[in-house]
């Protein structure tokens, strides 16, 4: 379910071309978010999609809120499932590499320590929601920077299911993200609280967090 991604740029030695990992960057940089249409990778975009339509229907599970101890199912926030990607397949193990290719840009670049990564594919049902959240709580220092990237070819407008994301707690307008197959979402965990809108239609992504090492004396992090 976690990666520690401690890995170069490219494990093989060869040039990667950083120019969307800087585009994110410099986007992060200037608002706090990065909203990438249509820009992940085709090969990786096409990894994920292959590896989704695999799963079978009882690989997923309900999602809920909080960790280890704290996890609670709660129909009245979330109603989406998931399915944690482990890297045990050629596909997850692409994904992971990738995201690991934009964590090291990161560290790079802005010093953010970031440590370990964790991702699930997601799937919502006609109707099904995610309620307006943070993805981490100031103080907390475990999910510092959330991925988002569709799975979904031919979407539309009146298909719903946008994510909104909310510049602070006062603002009520958002900026809405159409998810559409290959479009990048990346925001600071808890800068930016937001919502997934009732789709019209099977809707599919991946949901991950980079996140920095809160391991102490006594206590693992992320809880196994």
């Amino acid at each position: 379910m976690v990666a520690i991604l401690q890995h170069p740029l490219s494990t093989d030695g060869t040039t990667v071309d950083t120019t969307l990992f800087s585009q994110i960057g410099d986007d992060i940089e200037r608002q706090g978010y990065s909203i990438r249409p249509a820009a992940l990778p085709e090969n990786v975009t096409r990894a994920l999609s292959v590896c989704q339509a695999g799963l079978a229907e009882q690989s997923y599970r309900r999602a809920g809120i909080g960790r280890g101890d704290d996890y609670l199912k709660n129909g009245f926030v979330r109603t989406d499932e998931i399915c944690w990607i482990t890297g045990a397949t050629a596909e997850g193990a692409q994904w992971i590499e990738w995201a690991g290719g934009l964590q090291t840009y990161l560290n790079r670049r802005f010093f953010l320590g970031l440590f370990s990564f964790e991702s699930h594919f997601s799937h919502y049902a006609p109707g099904d929601y995610y309620k307006r959240h943070y993805d981490a709580f100031r103080g907390e220092a475990n999910r510092v920077l959330s991925l988002v990237v569709y799975l979904n070819p031919a979407w539309q407008a009146t298909d719903g299911g946008e994510l909104v994301l909310y510049r602070d707690d006062a603002d009520r307008a958002g900026t809405r993200v159409v998810p559409l197959l290959g479009t990048i979402v990346t925001f600071l965990s808890e800068e930016f609280p937001h919502e997934v809108l009732p789709a019209r239609r099977d809707r599919h992504a991946v949901a991950g967090w980079f996140r920095v090492n809160a391991s102490s004396e006594g206590r693992v992090d992320p809880p196994q």
